[in-house]
C-alpha cells in the first residue's frame, strides 16, 4: 500500500458527490468532539489551539483546505502537504505525562477517520440510504485521498470491514472523556457566526439558546452508543424517532436545492472546472477575510491563512 502512487479523486468518485456538501455542517460538533476524544489529539487541542476563542472562524476557514484535498484535482496533493505542515509544531507531553504529537500516524489517521465516516453518518441521518458497496467505495476513496498527505500507510485498515472494526474498537476502548471534548460541546456562550454580524447581539443571544440545544441534541444522536455511554449522555427511543423524522425532512428538502448550491465554495468551483465553466487552472477558492485568524496569529505555522503576507 505504501508504494502506491497518490492519485487525487475526481468527479467520478462517490466522495465528490457527498463530501463537500453543506449538510456536513450538521456534523461540526460531532466531528470536533470525536476527534478530541483521541487522547493525543485532545491534548494537542487543549495545549496548542485557540479554537475556543474563534469557533466559527476556525471551523469555516478549515473547511477550505480540508475539502481541497478531495476537490483540488492536480493541486490536491499540494493542499494535503500544506495541511500536514500545519501540524508539525503540535507536540508535547500531556498533563498525565503522556507524550503526544499531531503527526503521530495513529493520531493523524484518527482525525482522517472522522472525515471518512462523515459522508456515511450524514447519509445515515440526513440523506441517501447507502448500501455495503457504497460504504466500501467511500472508504476505498478515503484511503486514496489520505495517501496524498504523504503519511505512512502501514496503520491504515485495508477495507471497509477492517475500518469498521477499527472504528468500533476506538469508540469502545480508544477514546476518552477529556477537557477538549467537553469544551467543544459547551456552546452555550457561542458567539455570532461571521456571516451574521448584522444581527443585533440581543437577538443572537435569544436565538442561540434553541440553536445550541438543537445542535447538541443532533450530535448526541449521531454518536455511537459507546461514546454516549462514556460521556454520560442520555438518548431515548423517542429521541431516535424524532431525529429520524427530522433527517427525512432534511433529506427530501435537500433534493429541491439546485445542485451547485448544495456544495461548499471549494467543492462548487471544482464541479464548475469539470464542466468547463472555469478553466482548469483557475485559482482555488480560499476562505474570505472574515474567517481569518486574528492578525497577530496569521503567521503562526499551525494556521491556514491564505491572504497573510
Amino acid at each position: 500500500m505504501a508504494r502506491d502512487k497518490a492519485v487525487p479523486l475526481d468527479e467520478t468518485s462517490l466522495t465528490w458527490k457527498y463530501f463537500g456538501d453543506w449538510r456536513g455542517i450538521l456534523l461540526g460538533l460531532w466531528a470536533g468532539s470525536m476527534q478530541n476524544m483521541h487522547p493525543q489529539l485532545g491534548a494537542g487541542v487543549e495545549e496548542h489551539s485557540r479554537f475556543f476563542d474563534e469557533r466559527w472562524e476556525r471551523l469555516y476557514r478549515s473547511l477550505y483546505p480540508i475539502y481541497g484535498v478531495v476537490y483540488d484535482g492536480d493541486r490536491a496533493e499540494q493542499t494535503a502537504v500544506a495541511i500536514r505542515g500545519y501540524h508539525t509544531t503540535i507536540k508535547g507531553v500531556d498533563k498525565q505525562g503522556r507524550p503526544y504529537s499531531a503527526l503521530n500516524p495513529e493520531t493523524f489517521f484518527w482525525a482522517h477517520a472522522t472525515f471518512a465516516m462523515g459522508p456515511i453518518v450524514v447519509n445515515r441521518y440526513f440523506g441517501d440510504r447507502l448500501d455495503a458497496a457504497d460504504k466500501e467505495q467511500l472508504y476505498a476513496e478515503s484511503v486514496q485521498w489520505y495517501r496524498l498527505y504523504g503519511m505512512t500507510m502501514r496503520n491504515v485498515p485495508p477495507d471497509w470491514a477492517s475500518f469498521e472494526a477499527y472504528w468500533n474498537d476506538m469508540c469502545e476502548n480508544g477514546l476518552e472523556d477529556n477537557v477538549a471534548t467537553r469544551a467543544v460541546l459547551d456552546i452555550r456562550g457561542l458567539e455570532r457566526p461571521p456571516f451574521l454580524t448584522w444581527l443585533p447581539q440581543p437577538a443572537w443571544r435569544l436565538a442561540r439558546i434553541p440553536i445550541a440545544k438543537g445542535y447538541l441534541w443532533i450530535t448526541i444522536g449521531m454518536y455511537p452508543a459507546p461514546v454516549r455511554k462514556m460521556l454520560g449522555l442520555r438518548w431515548t427511543r423517542l429521541d431516535e424517532i424524532a431525529l429520524t423524522a427530522l433527517g427525512r425532512v432534511v433529506a427530501w428538502t435537500w433534493k429541491l436545492l439546485p445542485f451547485d448550491r448544495r456544495f461548499h465554495p471549494r467543492a462548487r468551483s471544482a464541479w464548475r472546472r469539470t464542466r468547463g465553466e472555469l478553466p482548469s487552472s483557475a485559482p482555488l477558492v480560499e476562505t474570505p477575510a472574515r474567517n481569518l485568524p486574528p492578525a497577530e496569529r496569521r503567521e503562526l505555522p499551525q494556521h491556514y491563512s491564505p491572504t497573510a503576507s
